[in-house]
């Protein structure tokens, strides 16, 4: 206990794995944490004048109980025995060999093999934050700089399973709900950072890799390194090859809240699919996840976006060419987290042979597509590696073990060592075979056996019956309940001969291992480039098949401000339909000139929603790269996608859905430009009445009077705002059509021209099962209340209201008058003003707008 007490107190906030003999376990609340998580027995045993809790599981199960402890968010400290128990007199040396993190592990159980696993690394000065992202599993290194706004698009985008940073910093109170370490202030120096990145590269200089200009982002993957190398014992990373700037500027932006509502990455209901569940039709892992990465990181360069529409069209044309590639992608494994192994020395000798293989289908698929020399247009040629498939084939077996403890990895004629060992051991059950028949000829005893186990070695068995024709040259070494176990000092001699070839075939065959993965290292680079290719070619074949079984088509992107969809489905809706039910699809026409802005009207649950989201996606799906839901789709580049979508709250931060409601608009409002696409759906519907339509009424207003004149989707139930589209020239009104019969309503779901004068919402609540005294009820209010306003009343008002803001009309955005007042407002303290320097200030103020 006084040397776990001394190891544990190096990583107090890890869970130690204290390996004892054949087991690894856990002592006091490591233990009840780990029974716990676990489910395993915890039991006491008594330390020194108290108890202690244990719990512990079998040292060869580590790889089913770890990930298990991992994904719970715990750090695992793993500490083995470092000294043979059978040399050492004594305590046995310990000592932690690995630190294993939810941002830190190479274990297939834990990691998502279509999902990065990143480690994110924050460095803060002043408001400004330096951003590292690492996947230690596929060797991505990524760097970024920016305002929180920034980090907190980072955090949505990425989604790093940990984050560290500087212990005398604050981790922002919107990350507290992820699993963060605090590492120590010298791990967080640029000098420190810039040597530790140039030594690893091996270079003079960051510039090469276009992030010397990034001196926080440079601090931050600093200490990437001291927690991998320092911390966690992951001093191998050959495998990151490079560092990158992520370069925000080339991607379309979606906050998290977009992200969110259009269910891109992630479904609102658990049970249902999201965007990426919906197109997600690639083979390999390195292909699921560069087309996560593409949906949260759309383009905007038009010609890189076309280089991927092209080769999707391609492969639409050659039909049997992508067949055949997609069966030889359907044998290529996971070639980045396998190329880490590798790097990290943990590749089992199986795992070899899946590296094996998937490099003989590259290099088919190379051969496949240099029959085709226009592919090289839109995809850069893949690297021949026969060179390498020849070594690997000539030194290893065909058939390997999962432990290279179990041998027969290497192949005859490698080592003439290795092979006369084997010989030796081979041969070996020939002179058993002959040794017991001697012995049977010699006593007589026909039903003695020679054999062996793992704790007596081996031995000559005779049962009891015979037990007095056994020689006096035999030696006793084992009694049973019915015979006798002997050893002859010939068999002995035997045993320490064959037992000694297996030690040495032990050591000899991994040592020969490690020089064959060595030279397989060798390659890294095209192998890591060849890995990138294959992501991108299956990204293109999936997205081919998804193209042609869903009746995709192919976009159209130029630099106009437009969007024009004819027929555009909703991907995810269309596949949760009823069997036979066909989802009715729809036109959208958006542009800053004539129709910036679409009042979407009509009943609940008539589709409004569907047709904002299926817009956005859309768009969304064309800036990756992909075919689109519809029969024709004309996209003017967007960089930015907002939406305001459904009602939620955030209570653990004391705002209510109207606040929520009110934050997501505010940043839209503060954040949009000339290329956003804007989805507003029931602003204000968390508030009074009057107060919402005054709020989206407003909101609209703004975005109509933008000098942006950002496209708008604008999904309400407040019909009062169909009246805007008489002094708005670029507002017009569509509704989601329905029809009448008997006092139920259809469901059309079609977009036509002009607004909606009804909700029936007493008609959904009624479908929805609720009691026909409530409905009857409900009806008979709604006819009152609608016999107490007037049309006339309505329109007056409404009347007013416009007339007051085109009074206000010279308040333009970009006033200059409007800049100076606000200056002097801005310089103003209210709370010293006494109530004539405030008559004063506004007198002032009433002369600068000359009124």
């Amino acid at each position: 206990m006084t040397q776990y007490n001394t190891i544990k107190a190096k990583y107090p906030d890890a869970l130690l794995l204290f390996r004892v003999g054949d087991f690894y376990e856990t002592f006091g609340q490591d233990a009840i944490k780990t029974s716990q998580i676990l489910g395993i027995v915890l039991t006491k045993r008594a330390n020194g004048e108290g108890h202690i809790e244990l719990a512990g599981f079998p040292h060869h199960s580590v790889d089913s109980y770890l990930p298990k402890l991992v994904r719970a968010g715990m750090r695992v400290a793993i500490c083995d025995q470092l000294e043979d128990p059978k040399s050492v007199k004594g305590i046995v040396k310990r000592g932690v060999t690995e630190l294993v993190t939810p941002g830190v592990t190479f274990n297939d159980q834990v990691l998502t093999s279509k999902k990065n696993n990143f480690l994110l690394s924050l460095h803060k000065e002043k408001e400004k934050y330096g951003m590292a992202l690492v996947d230690v599993s596929t060797g991505e290194f990524l760097v970024s700089e920016g305002n929180l706004e920034k980090l907190l698009h980072i955090v949505h985008t990425f989604d790093p399973s940990e984050i560290i940073y500087q212990r005398t910093s604050e981790i922002p109170n919107q990350l507290r709900n992820k699993n963060v370490f605090k590492l120590e202030d010298w791990a967080f120096k640029y000098p420190y950072a810039y040597e530790k990145l140039t030594s690893h590269f091996k270079t003079q200089s960051l510039k090469g890799f276009g992030i010397d200009e990034h001196k926080l982002g440079i601090t931050a993957a600093g200490a990437i390194f001291a927690y991998l190398v320092e911390d966690t014992h992951h001093a191998l990373l050959q495998h990151i090859t490079r560092i990158q700037v992520i370069p925000q500027d080339d991607y379309l932006m979606m906050d998290n809240f977009t992200l969110r509502n259009l269910e891109i990455v992630y479904s609102a209901n658990h049970q249902g699919k999201s965007l990426l569940d919906i197109i997600d039709k690639t083979s390999t892992p390195m292909g699921g996840r560069l087309l996560r990465r593409r949906l949260i990181l759309p383009l905007k360069n038009i010609g890189d976006i076309n280089r991927r529409l092209n080769l999707i069209e391609f492969l639409n044309k050659e039909d049997s060419l992508k067949y055949d590639i997609k069966d030889l992608l359907k044998g290529i494994s996971d070639l980045d987290r396998l190329i880490g192994k590798l790097a990290a020395e943990k590749i089992s000798p199986k795992e070899l042979v899946y590296l094996r293989q998937s490099i003989i289908n590259i290099n088919e698929i190379r051969k496949h597509l240099l029959k085709f020399p226009d592919v090289l247009a839109w995809i850069d040629p893949f690297i021949n590696l026969e060179e390498l498939i020849e070594f690997i084939k000539n030194h290893l077996n065909d058939e390997l073990p999962v432990n290279i403890n179990k041998g027969n990895v290497i192949k005859e004629g490698i080592s003439e060592e290795l092979d006369h060992l084997r010989n030796l051991q081979s041969k070996g059950r020939g002179f058993l075979d002959d040794m017991c028949q001697r012995e049977i000829e010699r006593t007589g005893i026909t039903s003695l056996k020679i054999d062996f186990n793992g704790v007596f070695g081996y031995y000559i068995e005779v049962r009891n019956t015979h037990k007095d024709k056994v020689p006096e040259d035999w030696i006793r070494k084992q009694t049973l309940v019915n015979a006798e176990r002997y050893i002859t000092e010939e068999l002995k001699e035997y045993e320490n001969q064959i037992l000694g070839a297996e030690e040495k075939i032990g050591k000899l065959e991994l040592e020969l291992y490690r020089n064959v993965c060595e030279n397989v290292l060798i390659y890294i680079d095209q192998l890591q480039e060849n890995s990138k290719l294959i992501g991108e070619l299956d990204c293109a074949v999936g997205l081919s098949d998804l193209s042609v079984e869903d009746n995709y088509t192919k976009p159209i992107l130029n630099d106009s401000f437009s969007i024009d969809i004819q027929e555009g489905r909703h991907p995810i809706i269309e596949k949760s339909l009823p069997l036979g039910e066909s989802y009715i699809p729809n036109d959208v026409f958006l542009d800053k000139d004539s129709q910036q802005i679409i009042m979407v009207t009509g009943p609940n649950m008539a589709g409004k929603s569907a047709i904002l989201r299926q817009t956005a996606i859309i768009a969304l799906l064309a800036q990756i790269g992909s075919f689109v839901p519809a029969k024709h789709a004309e996209i003017g580049t967007l960089d930015k996608i907002f939406t305001r979508v459904g009602a939620t709250d955030n209570l653990s931060a004391g705002e209510s859905t109207f606040m929520v409601e009110m934050n997501e608009a505010a940043n839209i409002l503060n954040n949009i430009s000339d290329r956003s696409l804007i989805l507003l759906d029931e602003i204000g519907r968390g508030t009074s009445t009057y107060d919402g339509v005054s709020i989206a009424w407003a909101i609209a207003e703004y975005l109509h009077q933008h000098p942006t004149q950002p496209k708008t989707l604008f999904a309400t139930h407040y019909h009062e705002l169909n009246e805007m589209s008489v002094n708005f020239e670029r507002i017009k009104n569509f509704h989601v059509s329905i029809q009448e019969a008997k006092g139920n309503i259809i469901f059309l779901r079609k977009l036509i021209s002009g607004g909606s004068e009804h909700s029936f919402g007493i008609h959904v609540a009624k479908l929805a099962g609720m009691p026909s005294k409530v409905v009857n009820r409900a009806n008979e209010i709604l006819k009152t209340l609608e016999s107490t306003r007037t049309t006339q009343d309505s329109g007056e008002k409404i009347k007013r209201v416009t007339e007051e803001n085109l009074q206000l009309s010279f308040f333009q955005l970009d006033d200059p008058v409007l800049e100076n007042i606000r200056e002097e407002l801005t310089r103003i303290d209210i709370n010293t003003l006494t109530p004539i320097e405030a008559l004063m200030k506004l007198n002032s103020i009433k002369k600068m707008i000359g009124r």
